[in-house]
């Protein structure tokens, strides 16, 4: 398993990240950055199963380990969607969590990702190029 973190400083307020994060239209472009019209199904809440998707519906299928809105979300990877059907992973503890830490910049970024090793390069690749789209977002939408 690979541990990757990443962050970015963003020069607004944690609660404007965070619906930038996981609103609807602005996840749907900041997750660009992985696969062209890439979105989510499911509600943010502790427990629930977040289906995450590419245009065709075929993705992945995670469970919220905990959430503080505004503050911190942990999703832990359960499996992979494949027309519709979930197939589940043995991918042990493989989980992907926000951190948003208010300072005097406005809002501090980091995400930390447990990875199985055969993902690391597209994380590294990916994940740098989505945070610069969410850092555009949050600080120039109204």
């Amino acid at each position: 398993m690979e541990q990757l973190s990443y962050e970015i400083e963003i020069n607004a307020e944690p609660e404007k990240v965070w619906s930038v994060l996981w609103g609807d239209i602005t996840y749907r472009q900041w997750a660009t950055a992985f696969m062209e019209g890439s979105f989510y199904e499911g509600t943010l809440e502790e427990n629930n199963v977040i289906k995450f998707f590419d245009p065709k519906h075929n993705g992945m299928y995670s469970r919220i380990e905990k959430i503080i809105p505004n503050q911190e979300i942990k999703f832990l990877h359960l499996g992979e969607i494949y027309e519709g059907i979930e197939v589940a992973k043995d991918w042990g503890e493989a989980t992907e969590s926000y951190f948003l830490e208010e300072n005097e910049e406005g809002t501090l970024l980091r995400t930390e990702i447990q990875s199985p090793a055969e993902f690391k390069e597209f994380f590294e690749d990916k994940f740098p190029k989505a945070m610069m789209i969410v850092k555009h977002l949050s600080e120039n939408q109204l």
